[in-house]
């Protein structure tokens, strides 16, 4: 098998690459960055700064002029050197883009003399409304499902996903669902990240109901760091009901500080404390819990979705009061250092802990989930109440460019493609008091891989990796969830 998929990650990249050649008369040139904008040259201001006469916003129908306003680094009547102003251009752009709202925008200087300007900014913005199917597989990831779970469509989510986004023009959300299939659930959410004079506050509150017919009711006691499941078609093994409130602050353009406040309920069919005593401790069925948490996000990455400089972290701070309460800490960071101009090397961690030690089954996730995993341990869960995860990645960019849209839009005339190779490795750890006979925890872990990532429409990053770990194991996964 390792031949054949060397061959098969080979002709991928062939195959991309031939077909990318054959429409070639589609294609116009993209521009070398997602940031790019029209800066000051040196000899067009003839004195050492600029003034700013205006800053003219186009383009916009739904969205507030203040909620784009929000995120510009400069205002009317502003003197700045012209170093300063071709910084500040190039942050506007990305500030703006960061909020999701726009599929492009252009930043451009209109000269009036030697020493003033105006801004003009130019934005494109998105479809907000999706009233559209919902399709999800509920696995850790495709890698799973595709090959432990026979790709079966027993183990996927349908239903209806309204989606309202910016839905009064100030960045603000609401969405319901309606979802059947693997879990049956209905969810309402709102959330407004800008409100007050200033638009430094926000809220955002949520309630939901939940209930499977199968549940991974603990680890598997043959396989080493496999979930076990249980399934019963005439009831349901385990129902959810939550609320929750978030009050957002965000004094600065890059930094947010969140106050967390959840009320929830768990209850298990007697069948599933019978397999896990210790799903909830004690044989119990049920539980209630309510959570307090902070949390503090920093970012300043030029583009989010897929970062080539700049660095992000967060942390944050959670106490459940429960049966089983417990002290949660968690940290992530993003660091992003240029190489060139089409390659950087990136430097991510996460690290939790979480106290006491020794918790239910419930309480115990660590590794294995969607946004916390080690590349090339996809197919394990690495439970743990104390860990964390390093990732290096140096990636290059190959070739970028649009596709003029063959479906007439003044918004969405440009599909955009971005191609890059990578390499990568991983170092994680895992503590767990009670282990039992897993084969990761308590010990170093790491892994190693080759990659090639797609980026395009909507920020959409399609992952192929092709990863070895300490096991001696390696395959091809695919990822089009956010790299964490």
């Amino acid at each position: 098998m390792q031949p054949f998929r060397r061959i098969l990650l080979l002709s991928l990249i062939l195959i991309l690459w031939g077909t990318l050649k054959s429409v070639a008369q589609i294609i116009e040139k993209a521009p070398t960055s997602p940031v790019a904008v029209d800066t000051l040259k040196t000899g067009e201001i003839n004195s050492s700064s600029v003034q700013i006469n205006d800053v003219l916003l186009t383009g916009y129908k739904r969205t507030k002029p203040n909620t784009i306003l929000r995120e510009v680094p400069f205002k009317k009547g502003q003197q700045l050197s012209v170093s300063e102003l071709n910084s500040k251009l190039s942050l506007c752009k990305r500030q703006l883009m960061f909020t999701s709202l726009f599929v492009d925008v252009e930043v451009t200087t209109l000269k009036v003399d030697s020493g003033h300007v105006f801004i003009h900014i130019n934005v494109k913005e998105r479809w907000y409304l999706f009233p559209i199917p919902y399709f999800k597989i509920v696995s850790r990831n495709f890698n799973t499902w595709w090959y432990e779970e026979n790709h079966s469509f027993k183990r996927v989510e349908y239903g209806l996903k309204f989606q309202q986004n910016n839905a009064t023009g100030r960045n603000d959300n609401l969405n319901i669902w309606f979802i059947n299939g693997f879990t049956q659930q209905m969810s309402l959410r709102y959330e407004n990240p800008n409100m007050g004079k200033n638009l430094q506050h926000g809220i955002n509150i949520g309630f939901g109901y939940r209930r499977n017919h199968e549940l991974n009711y603990g680890m598997d006691s043959i396989k080493p760091n496999k979930l076990g499941f249980f399934k019963d078609e005439k009831q349901f093994l385990i129902k959810q009901g939550y609320v929750d409130l978030t009050y957002t602050y965000r004094p600065a353009i890059r930094s947010r500080h969140s106050f967390k406040a959840t009320y929830g309920s768990y209850t298990i069919d007697s069948q599933v404390a019978k397999l896990n005593p210790d799903y909830f401790g004690k044989s119990a069925t049920s539980i209630a819990y309510f959570d307090l948490g902070y949390n503090l996000s920093y970012n300043n990455l030029d583009y989010a979705p897929y970062p080539m400089k700049g660095f992000s972290f967060e942390i944050g701070l959670e106490k459940r009061f429960a049966k089983n309460g417990y002290w949660e800490f968690t940290t992530r960071t993003n660091n992003n250092f240029p190489i060139t101009k089409k390659s950087s090397f990136q430097l991510q961690s996460v690290a939790i802990v979480r106290a006491p030690f020794h918790q239910p089954y419930i309480n115990n996730s660590l590794m294995g989930s969607a946004d916390t995993y080690m590349r090339g341990l996809e197919y394990y869960v690495v439970q743990g109440v104390a860990g964390g995860i390093v990732r290096g990645t140096v990636k290059n960019e190959l070739f970028s460019f649009n596709f003029r849209n063959p479906i007439s839009s003044k918004t969405h005339d440009k599909i955009p493609f971005r191609l890059f190779i990578k390499a990568y490795t991983d170092l994680g750890y895992s503590y767990l008091p009670d282990a039992g006979i897993s084969v990761f925890n308590n010990k170093l872990l790491h892994t190693y891989g080759l990659g090639v990532d797609i980026i395009t429409f909507y920020d959409v990053v399609i992952r192929f990796e092709y990863t070895f770990n300490q096991l001696g194991e390696h395959a091809l996964f695919f990822h089009n969830q956010t790299d964490w």
